[in-house]
């Protein structure tokens, strides 16, 4: 009988926050299908867990996650610069998740984030950095091209022009820039980062749920949509929101 993989994920809760850790520290958290499975099962149940209104996606060590892990990719032939459906797969069902979950998630890049990491962090609803923090998309290096949503989220986060000279120099950039690009939310002092990323996640967490759900669907919905065609659809969408009544009733 074959052994039991050891984890790659790990879990942290603090009341209505849930930290999920790409939790692989000694191979900078690199990315596998088993990891990619196991992180899309995690956040299956943390989607419909009423219990939790924000999930944090970090990485354990010294890393976000350093991207793909290459000995993953065995012996198989890559065709087209692809990594496969054994990766592809998992990855977008991760990606989904993250962007399309009703609750807030917050990617927390710790350190090193390279390609597919990068993928992964930019599908969450905010990134926040450490300042020191070392971001790239290596495909154009290794002769790979993007398969889980680099072409649309990083020109959306940075628009065009950035979004071609980052993927086509491959070149690696620090929280810091990636702030002033809007790539991230904000860029933090390595000493204060673990406790800042948990006061934002409180503050969210604090929101109406159902508010929160409804912000974050109809900002991704409106994306790529004209000015008028967004107004039209923020105009008539309906959601239900319980609580409005309890947060207003100070106030009436």
């Amino acid at each position: 009988m074959a052994e039991p993989q050891p984890s790659a994920v790990s879990l942290r809760s603090d009341g209505p926050v849930t930290t999920v850790v790409l939790d692989r520290p000694d191979a900078l958290n690199a990315i596998t299908p088993a990891m990619l499975v196991e992180l899309g099962d995690v956040l299956d149940r943390l989607a419909v867990d009423p219990a939790v209104r924000v999930v944090v996606l970090t990485g354990a060590g010294r890393a976000f996650s350093a991207g793909v892990d290459l000995k993953a990719l065995g012996e198989r032939s890559l065709e087209g610069g692809k990594v496969g459906d054994v990766l592809d797969l998992p990855a977008r069902r991760v990606t989904g998740l993250l962007s399309g979950m009703p609750k807030a998630t917050i990617a927390a890049v710790n350190g090193f984030c390279f390609t597919g990491a990068l993928e992964l962090a930019l599908a969450c609803d905010i990134v926040v950095c450490a300042e020191d923090a070392k971001l790239a998309d290596t495909h154009a290096k290794w002769g790979l091209r993007p398969t889980w949503g680099m072409s649309v989220r990083l020109p959306a986060a940075v628009g065009a022009a950035r979004a071609r000279e980052l993927s086509l120099t491959a070149r690696t950039f620090t929280g810091v820039e990636a702030a002033a690009w809007g790539l991230a939310a904000r860029a933090l002092p390595r000493e204060r980062f673990d406790d800042e990323v948990a006061a934002l996640a409180a503050e969210i967490a604090a929101n109406s749920v159902a508010a929160v759900a409804a912000a974050k669907e109809l900002q991704r919905d409106v994306a790529g949509r004209t000015v008028e065609e967004g107004l039209a659809l923020e105009a008539a969408r309906s959601y239900v929101i319980p609580d409005t009544e309890d947060r207003l009733a100070g106030f009436r």
